[in-house]
């Protein structure tokens, strides 16, 4: 009998022993991502995961955060960055430093081909945050039909379709278009719903770089919402925004457009960066026919033609005043002009000033010219108004997304939303303009997006979900980025989390590459990560 106790106590012992954790957040605010206020409360995590949430967590760790005063969150998912430098810089300091513990590569039409082979690359070679891609529409038909402005032939457009499938088969969670950029320009809508019913019935969706995000803003909205009727896909309007003085105001249509579409049973989103500048090649103002069969040797070709030359020059100076040059050379920014790398962070304007000439559009279009014929440059545009910003940020279905590159400081002149997207939203426009709460936003960088793509144990502070967390300073959290003088990091994220390793901690980075390989709902293949 008395054995018999003694058994019984040693299990009642066991059974009181405080759970072992590797570590536990105290303290803080917790703002599980759901949109809701958030809740003091601690956070233990183990192996990777989230072990418990709840309040005075009984419990011994490795390591205890004190969070007191601080807002705990999922880590932020960026549902548009191109991720292209990462194998160069595989630690992705740049976006950690944000706040983002999960980013979806391969936007606008481009993606790496095959996918497969470059995301096992990825995984060998350990990249510092989650990483997953789309395939992108324009570098599948660069490959069956180059930069020929044409349709396909019926063989080709089969060829695409395989193309599609196989990078959805690789891992991809989707389609993505740039049908502003070439080839994509040169497609027509019947061949992107053809295509984006391949990514569709495979479990994917749809972002695109609308047609036109100018004058023709409207037929552009207009164009991607019939894609995901026709093409029955989830849609992404991404980086979506309103160019040139003469659409300013025009988000007030779009939004309602996006409002009419969601009540018509259609499953279309929006994401943003917070900036009235875009970026991308100058070559946006150029006439996509100029530029058919090559970017550069086909494009000179034709401007040794004074006929085509001008009517090229004529399209440059219709696209400086009602496009992205904001009617004015000062509103073009350098940021990589590997021909003239002295006026990166210059403008058209000052360009135009060193070489003795007015500063019209005229001489303006002629300069564009003259830099494409030397490889291009690409650019800052300054064409967009604020009150449209604010206006689609506060929309219900708005994702936060930086559009940006992994970064390293202190290289090139890069768009400041490399460093401060997420960062620029919680402190300017959560904190100093009051647009949103603060919980809203979260949303928008967290479980909204982790939905959008089907992730089911991300985005969120629940038992069980990986523990990808950002920990933050309400009263202090800031972007320090600016146009004039963008290598600057954010201030007041004082934790990144990532899968359950602390990398940042207040100001110091840690390198530890431990981000997962995110694949697909149809990917083919076996790995951990497949189908999150």
């Amino acid at each position: 009998m008395r054995k018999l106790f003694f058994l019984g106590y040693l299990v009642l012992l066991a059974g009181c022993q405080p759970e072992s954790y590797d570590l536990i957040l105290r303290n803080g605010s917790v703002y599980a991502g759901d949109a809701e206020a958030g809740v003091v409360m601690d956070v233990a995590v183990r192996d990777g995961r989230i072990a418990r949430v709840g309040t005075n967590l009984r419990g011994e760790a490795s390591r205890e955060i004190d969070a007191t005063g601080l807002a705990v969150s999922p880590g932020f998912i960026d549902l548009h960055t191109h991720l292209g430098p990462i194998t160069l810089y595989p630690s992705a300091e740049s976006h950690l430093r944000m706040g983002v513990t999960t980013a979806l590569g391969g936007p606008d039409g481009g993606s790496p081909v095959p996918l497969d082979d470059y995301l096992d690359s990825l995984q060998n070679l350990g990249v510092g945050l989650n990483v997953a891609y789309l395939v992108g529409h324009n570098t599948v038909r660069s490959q069956v039909m180059g930069l020929d402005n044409r349709k396909p032939t019926e063989e080709e457009l089969e060829a695409m379709k395989a193309g599609i499938r196989e990078g959805m088969e690789d891992g991809a969670f989707g389609i993505s278009t740039g049908l502003k950029y070439l080839p994509g320009t040169y497609s027509e809508l019947s061949e992107v719903i053809a295509l984006s019913k391949e990514a569709g019935q495979l479990g994917g969706i749809y972002t695109s770089h609308l047609r036109e995000e100018g004058l023709g803003l409207i037929e552009g909205v207009a164009e991607a919402i019939t894609i995901a009727d026709r093409a029955d896909i989830p849609v992404v309007l991404t980086h979506h925004k309103v160019v040139g003085y003469p659409m300013w105001g025009s988000s007030k249509k779009t939004l309602t457009m996006v409002d009419s579409a969601r009540e018509a049973g259609l499953d279309v989103m929006i994401d943003q960066y917070p900036y009235t500048a875009s970026y991308t090649s100058l070559s946006i103002l150029i006439p996509a026919w100029s530029m058919a069969g090559g970017r550069y040797e086909a494009f000179a070709k034709r401007c040794e033609d004074p006929v085509l030359r001008d009517s090229i020059k004529q399209a440059i100076i219709f696209n400086l005043k009602n496009d992205r040059g904001g009617n004015d050379l000062r509103r073009v920014q350098f940021s990589v002009f590997n021909w003239k790398p002295e006026f990166e962070g210059k403008t058209l304007h000052d360009w135009a000033v060193a070489e003795g000439l007015e500063p019209t559009l005229e001489n303006g279009a002629e300069l564009i010219i003259q830099a494409q014929l030397h490889r291009g440059a690409s650019c800052i545009f300054h064409a967009m108004k604020e009150e449209d910003v604010e206006r689609i940020l506060q929309h219900p279905m708005t994702m936060v997304a930086s559009d940006g590159r992994i970064n390293p400081i202190g290289k090139g002149h890069p768009h400041p939303r490399v460093y401060g997207t997420f960062p620029r939203v919680l402190g300017y426009y959560v904190r100093e303009k009051g647009l949103l709460s603060l919980e809203e936003a979260l949303h928008k960088m967290t479980t909204l997006p982790a939905a959008r793509l089907g992730l089911t144990d991300r985005g969120a502070i629940r038992k069980g979900y990986m523990a990808d967390l950002t920990i933050f300073d309400p009263e202090t959290i800031i972007d320090r980025a600016e146009f004039t003088d963008p290598h600057q990091y954010p201030e007041g994220i004082l934790f990144v989390i990532q899968g359950g390793q602390v990398v940042l901690e207040n100001g110091e980075f840690h390198d530890l590459r431990n981000g997962a390989i995110l694949r697909g709902p149809a990917f083919r293949g076996t790995t951990s990560d497949a189908g999150e």
